[in-house]
């Protein structure tokens, strides 16, 4: 009995090791810029629904530190284009190595589930974005958002505090300047929309 009973322990360790190799370890902090279609500000980042559907909008994310599995990923960045819960296309800095991309690839269903489960393509391009204290500008193959941001009192930034997510923290409002998307499937253009600026940091369990 004593001899099956160890067995059993080992078998269960073995069947362990594995499971626990499969899942590196990673960590991400970053700055995220956004623009959708919503109303300013948007309900789906104080955790309800879009003020209007489709949402449609454009991520921009610069990774200020990180690792996937080994692989540093400080000064990576991506935008996503999306279209809210039907389809989405990722974009990765054309600056980044294979090993980066590899890596952020196989981060998306860990960090960017929302994103990755109805991902379109996933594909390295030219992006940019150029941030002020007033302004931010950011681009891709399809896609171009400007938005400044809104002052309240005392001609201040407007700042939120605390939202639910991870991704919306140091949260500062924008409003859309301009937000456009043309390919051959999809287009949009909206002005005195939505955007946001945050900080954003996750890891691996």
């Amino acid at each position: 009995m004593r001899i099956t009973l160890c067995l059993l322990v080992t078998l269960a360790l073995f069947l362990e090791v594995p499971s626990a190799a499969r899942q590196p370890a990673w960590k991400l902090s970053a700055t995220v810029a956004e623009s959708c279609s919503c109303t300013v500000s948007c309900p789906c980042n104080f955790g309800g629904e879009p003020s209007r559907m489709p949402c449609e909008g454009n991520r921009f994310i610069s990774i200020e530190s990180g690792s996937y599995d080994g692989v540093d990923l400080a000064g990576v960045q991506l935008l996503v284009t999306f279209n809210m819960r039907n389809w989405s296309k990722i974009y990765v800095s054309d600056q980044v190595n294979d090993r980066q991309m590899r890596a952020v690839e196989a981060l998306l269903p860990l960090a960017f589930a929302g994103f990755h489960k109805g991902m379109l393509s996933f594909t390295k391009a030219p992006i940019t974005m150029d941030a002020t204290e007033s302004r931010v500008r950011f681009a891709g193959p399809d896609s171009s958002v400007e938005m400044e941001v809104i002052r309240g009192f005392n001609g201040k930034a407007v700042t939120v505090s605390n939202l639910p997510s991870p991704v919306f923290q140091n949260y500062t409002q924008f409003r859309s300047v301009s937000h456009t998307h043309t390919s051959a499937t999809h287009s949009w253009n909206h002005k005195g929309t939505n955007g946001f600026t945050s900080t954003w940091e996750t890891a691996s369990r």
